[in-house]
Formats: C-alpha cells, structure tokens, sequence
C-alpha cells in the first residue's frame, strides 16, 4: 500500500505531535527507516536504485488509526505533525548496508517496538523501482519504508498515544528522534 504525505506533515526532532482528541481517540506510532532521494528516479530499474539514494533518517509514521475514512489513509496519516523526522539525514556512504540496521521505538520509556530493518517487507531498492514506475521521484522526496510490529493497534488490548506521552524512536547509525505529544485543541 503507497500513501502520501502533505509537507505540512512533516515536523522536528524535538517538535510535538499534535493530538486532537475532537479527531481521533486512536493516535499510533511507527518507527521507519526514512530514505532521501538524491537524484532525479523515473522508471528506476532496482539494479539502478541505490545510484539515486542521497541518505537516510527516521520517520516516526504517526497515524490516527480511527479516521481511515472509506479505506482512504491520507487524513489518517497526512495531518499536521504526522510525520516528525529525523534527528538528521545521513549519507548513504556511511551506512554501508540500511537492511541491517537495528531500530526500536519508546513511548514513556517503555519500549513498544525492537525490529532490524533485515525484517522490511520490501527492499530499498524495490521500493523505488515500483514507485519511479508511475511518478517521479525528485531530489529531497523521502520514503518511508514500512514498520515493524509492534505498532499500539497490534497490542493487545490497544495502546494508544495522549498527551503528555514523550516518543523515542531509534534507528543504528542514526540516531534518535524523539518527540512529546500534546493537545492540539
């Protein structure tokens, strides 16, 4: 499944993610490997797709799990802070193999998810020959590429982000991204 995020989405290490409880009751977290398109990619070959990586980082893919309206997931996941980012973007020389890379993701301190990006549905380099296959990806764009269990919708009974909850999401070799969550009304 392929989803967009607006700009408007994106936000700061450091920077809140903003919970508005008049819109959902169901806010969820998703530590991602973040890759940052270097170079022009239109119908990428997957044996020409690491020619067009600039870097990595880490997307935390927030997403209000109860408004996925008719089965569409851009309001969902597309609205105001959904999409902190960071701490930094690292270049992709200096990770010499991103399906390798250990991460996890802390809500309080408690740890919710531990994975290792070897455990990715789809592979970098697949991910970027599908999506250059119908739309060009230009130099900045970022995909996200898919999360571990783990996610407070998976757990049993459900957990689910409130203000006042700090998330720490952590990826080797890149840091941490850690954001607070607070009321948006």
């Amino acid at each position: 499944m392929l989803f967009g995020k607006p700009a408007t989405a994106v936000t700061g290490p450091g920077q809140p993610i903003l919970h508005n409880g008049d819109l959902t009751a169901q806010l969820d977290w998703e530590c991602e490997l973040a890759v940052v398109i270097g170079r022009t990619a239109r119908r990428v070959g997957e044996a020409d797709a690491w020619d067009h990586i600039f870097g990595y980082s880490i997307m935390n893919d927030i997403s209000a799990r109860d408004q996925r309206r008719s089965g569409q997931w851009f309001f969902s996941k597309g609205q105001d802070s959904y999409a902190p980012f960071g701490p930094e973007v690292v270049t992709a020389d200096q990770i010499p193999d991103p399906h390798a890379l250990d991460l996890s993701l802390r809500v309080n301190g408690q740890v919710k998810q531990k994975s290792n990006t070897r455990h990715m549905l789809f592979r970098i380099p697949r991910l970027i020959a599908d999506i250059s296959s119908g739309m060009t990806l230009e130099p900045g764009d970022v995909i996200s590429t898919g999360s571990p269990s783990g996610v407070g919708a998976g757990m049993v009974p459900p957990q689910f982000l409130l203000p006042g909850d700090l998330v720490e999401a952590t990826i080797e070799s890149i840091g941490t991204l850690t954001n607070p969550v607070v009321d948006a009304r």
